[in-house]
């Protein structure tokens, strides 16, 4: 009777492990958008991922017992480990620490894939259950893995399909100005000043955006199947890119006529493999401009201005007067407005209308008279440099909480030194949530510069430091809990 109860607390406590292990690795393919390359690029730079420091030489360790010493001591011993490891994986479910993947239309068919192999594989090795737990638990990185590249073979036959099907769409509007944006950084509050600016003398039904932060070439001919229709007279196209060639496959689709360049830095260096990969890959929407196209570059960015002097078809640069960090977004939507036919009046008109709610950063009202500012949508370096140098015309105590950044490649060390030494310059108190380059970010900021990964933990520090009045900065991947702590009482008045 001992011997059955065993393996079934073995296999009771083994499931939630597992099961938070799998909706993990889910989570974690569906954030780096399934492409192989993201998911390696992640590995190097945290081999925890896949290989937790203490559970992989225990579980290699039990599984060598098991092949050549006892069963039964193999079963005690996995009984105790699963024990640990089940009681610790039902804490964080409690307290909301599991990290789930947005079940898609996509990841519903992964997760089914995977629910049948492990299904298919406890049936078939029920006899051996401790044997089937060791060889799962050691290979289910692997096992997630082929369940997600199995998927993206049709899903990419499927996303081929829907491009040609949005290219021929899109051939059928002969009077349709397409207007595409890319850069490492800036796209998005481009796109959006663009849009509010041509809404003062066309009327929104006349133009057509991508939502939000859609920006690959699969987003983009959903938009266009989807959304595009006779009444659309502008299209204003985000681009994106993890790896060249994938900006020409956008502008393969929409065929622009404008194309703006709105700043180019290290961020992805790891998946384009150099900065000068990077500069091609942002050029190849200009290089898909026709001979009457209109480039446009902005100024205040070295590679920009060195790709403006290459550029043979009408040509602008925009930005040089910007007056204040991320200034040259509007400057740059402000000059494609003009040359799409509006006045000034008009411009400065729709520009008193901006307001500041685009998807860079958000101002919001934190707890016990805080100031929050957001701008956790997406991190790159120069966007960084930019929100630190508005923290410094701002009163009160500044706090800036953020993760290290990644994908930089070799010239990561180098950036986050730079970030540190501003930190250094502007904040009070710099809490670094991630400690791959939190040393190369101390080396700048000194003292000022903490390592913290508990969100409670972090919240508490955050109430003791700062008064009414005070400012703290959100940058990148910020734990949702520890923004709801934050902000929700003061947003809720």
């Amino acid at each position: 009777m001992e011997s059955n109860i065993i393996p079934i607390l073995i296999f009771i406590f083994w499931f939630f492990h597992i099961q938070q292990r799998f909706f993990y690795y889910l989570y974690f393919w569906q954030v780096k958008t399934y492409c192989l390359d993201r998911f390696f690029e992640e590995i190097k730079r945290n081999k925890n991922i896949v290989f937790p420091k203490i559970c992989t030489p225990v579980l290699i360790l039990l599984f060598l017992l098991y092949l050549s010493v006892s069963n039964v001591l193999t079963s005690y011993l996995l009984a105790i480990f699963y024990l640990i490891l089940g009681s610790y994986s039902f804490l964080l479910f409690l307290t909301k620490k599991w990290r789930f993947p947005v079940f898609t239309k996509k990841m519903i068919v992964i997760f089914a894939f995977g629910f049948f192999i492990w299904a298919f594989l406890s049936f078939y090795f029920w006899r051996e259950i401790v044997f089937f737990i060791l060889f799962f638990e050691l290979l289910l990185p692997i096992l997630v893995f082929l369940c997600v590249e199995s998927v993206e073979v049709p899903a990419g036959l499927l996303r081929r399909y829907f491009m040609l099907k949005a290219e021929k769409k899109r051939e059928k509007f002969k009077d349709l100005i397409v207007i595409g944006i890319t850069g490492s950084y800036g796209k998005s509050s481009t796109k959006e000043f663009l849009y509010t600016i041509l809404a003062e003398k066309y009327k929104k039904d006349k133009i057509l955006k991508t939502e939000g932060n859609i920006n690959t070439e699969i987003g983009v001919a959903n938009t266009v199947l989807k959304r595009l229709n006779e009444d659309h007279r502008f299209f204003i196209c985000e681009m994106g890119a993890y790896k060249r060639g994938e900006i020409k496959l956008s502008c393969d689709i929409v065929k622009p006529k404008i194309g703006i360049l709105t700043g180019i830095n290290e961020q992805h260096l790891d998946l384009f493999g150099s900065q000068e990969n990077i500069v091609k890959g942002k050029y190849e929407l200009i290089e898909s401009l026709p001979s009457d196209g209109k480039a446009f570059f902005n100024a205040k960015n070295e590679h920009c201005r060195n790709l403006y002097q290459k550029t043979g078809i009408q040509k602008f640069l925009y930005g040089e007067d910007a007056a204040f960090p991320g200034g040259e977004n509007i400057l740059g939507a402000m000059a494609i407005a003009k040359e799409l036919g509006m006045n000034e009046e008009e411009i400065l008109r729709a520009c008193g209308k901006i307001e500041n709610k685009f998807p860079g950063i958000k101002i919001r009202k934190g707890i016990s008279g805080l100031n929050i500012i957001d701008a956790t949508y997406s991190a790159n370096p120069d966007g960084v440099l930019a929100h630190l140098e508005y923290l410094k015309g701002l009163f009160g105590k500044k706090v800036i909480i953020m993760p290290c950044l990644i994908e930089l490649g070799e010239a990561s060390a180098e950036v986050h030194r730079k970030i540190g030494k501003k930190i250094g310059e502007i904040c009070d108190l710099a809490i670094i949530i991630t400690k791959d380059r939190f040393k190369e970010i101390k080396e700048g900021a000194g003292e000022k510069a903490l390592f913290m990964e508990n969100p409670k933990e972090i919240f508490e520090k955050i109430k003791s430091f700062c008064q009414p009045g005070d400012v703290i900065l959100l940058e990148s991947r910020v734990p949702s809990q520890l923004i709801n702590s934050l902000v929700r009482y003061g947003e809720a008045k």
